[in-house]
C-alpha cells in the first residue's frame, strides 16, 4: 500500500514509518523537516500543515493516510498562546488533510488520526471505554475538535479510525525519561495525590495497534490506545522504582506542579482509568499488557546516566 504519514519524524512517527517501510509499503512522510536520507525507501515531502501544496498529489495517490501531526502537549506552560498553538497544530492540519481527501476522484481507503484519552477529561475510578462521554477541560475540548475534523473524511467514503492514546512509554521520548531522571538520583516518588490513574501504552503496542487498524476492515471510530492494565500514579512510580532498583519515597506535591506549570500541571495530578475495549474485543494481542515487563524492556535498552 501507499501510506502517507504526517508527524512521521516524531517520537512515534519515526519508528512507525521505518516499520511500515520494512514491511514493503510505499511510505511518504509529510513534514516540515527532511528527516530521511536520499537512499532511504521513505520519501519526505514538504508541507507546512497550513496551506495547499505539492503534498496534495501524494494524498491523492495514497491508499491510507496516518495523521500524527501536532505540537507536543507537555512542552510548555499552557498560556493562551500555547493553547492556540496546540489546537491549531491539530485541528487546522487535520482540516487541510481532509480537504485534500475530499478532492480525490476516488475515496481514500483509511484515515488513521491521532487523538488522546484527554477526550474523557479527569475522572474517578470508573473504567472508561470508547462509549464513555466527552469530559470537561482543555484537553477534552481539543480532542473533540481534532476528532471532528478527522471524522469529516467519513462523508467522502473513507473509513476513519481515531486513536485515543494514553501515556506512551519508551526511553527516547515522551514523559517517561523525565519521570525516570529523579529516580536515578534516589529522589523519585509519585506525584500527589498518588491515587490518580495512569493509562499507558508501550510504544511497540501503539505501533502494533496502528498496523492492526490497517488490516482490520471493520474497525472504525474511536479506539483507546492504552494497555489493559491501568495503574495509579503511586503504583506506577513504585513499579518504576523497583525496575530501576531505586526507592520511590519523595512525593511531588501537586500544588508545586500547579505553581510551576499552571494548568499543564493537571496532566500529572489528575488522570483517567481507560481500557482498550475495542482492541481486546477485536482480537489485538498486546505485547506488553502489564506495566512491569514493559518498563523492564525499556530500562534494558537505556544508556547509563
Amino acid at each position: 500500500m501507499k501510506i502517507v504519514v504526517t508527524g512521521g519524524t516524531g517520537f512515534i512517527g519515526h519508528v512507525l514509518v521505518a516499520e511500515l517501510a520494512r514491511q514493503g509499503h510505499d511510505v511518504v512522510v509529510l513534514s516540515r523537516k527532511s528527516g530521511h536520507p536520499s537512499h532511504s525507501p521513505i520519501r519526505c515531502v514538504e508541507w507546512d500543515a497550513r496551506s495547499p501544496g505539492h503534498w496534495q498529489a501524494e494524498v491523492a495517490a495514497a491508499d491510507v493516510v496516518i495523521n500524527l501531526a501536532g505540537e507536543p502537549i507537555a512542552e510548555g506552560r499552557w498560556t493562551d498562546a500555547r493553547k492556540r498553538l496546540l489546537l491549531d497544530s491539530r485541528v487546522l492540519s487535520t482540516r487541510l488533510l481532509v480537504d485534500a481527501i475530499a478532492a480525490r476522484p476516488v475515496p481514500l481507503q483509511l484515515l488513521i488520526s491521532a487523538s488522546g484519552i484527554g477526550y474523557y477529561g479527569a475522572s474517578d475510578d470508573r473504567l472508561l471505554d470508547e462509549r464513555s462521554p466527552l469530559g470537561e477541560g482543555f484537553l477534552a475540548q481539543l480532542s473533540a475538535a481534532w476528532e471532528a475534523e478527522a471524522l469529516r473524511a467519513g462523508q467522502f467514503g473513507t473509513r476513519v479510525v481515531l486513536l485515543r492514546t494514553g501515556m506512551v512509554l519508551e526511553q527516547d521520548g515522551g514523559a517517561l525519561p523525565k519521570m525516570m531522571l529523579p529516580f536515578h538520583f534516589f529522589a523519585g516518588g509519585p506525584v500527589l495525590p498518588g491515587t490518580q490513574w495512569v493509562s499507558w501504552i508501550h510504544r511497540t503496542d501503539l505501533i502494533g495497534l496502528i498496523q492492526w487498524a490497517l488490516t482490520t476492515p471493520d474497525l472504525s471510530g474511536p479506539v483507546n490506545a492504552v494497555a489493559p492494565e491501568a495503574v495509579t500514579m503511586k503504583q506506577f512510580c513504585s513499579t518504576l522504582g523497583q525496575v530501576l532498583h531505586r526507592p520511590s519515597w519523595i512525593p511531588v506535591p501537586g500544588l508545586a506542579l500547579r505553581l510551576a506549570l499552571g494548568e499543564l500541571g493537571t496532566l500529572m495530578t489528575t488522570g483517567q482509568r481507560v481500557g482498550p475495549s475495542k482492541a481486546r474485543a477485536g482480537g489485538y494481542t498486546f505485547r506488553y499488557p502489564e506495566l512491569e515487563p514493559a518498563l523492564r524492556a525499556i530500562v534494558a535498552k537505556e544508556k547509563p546516566v
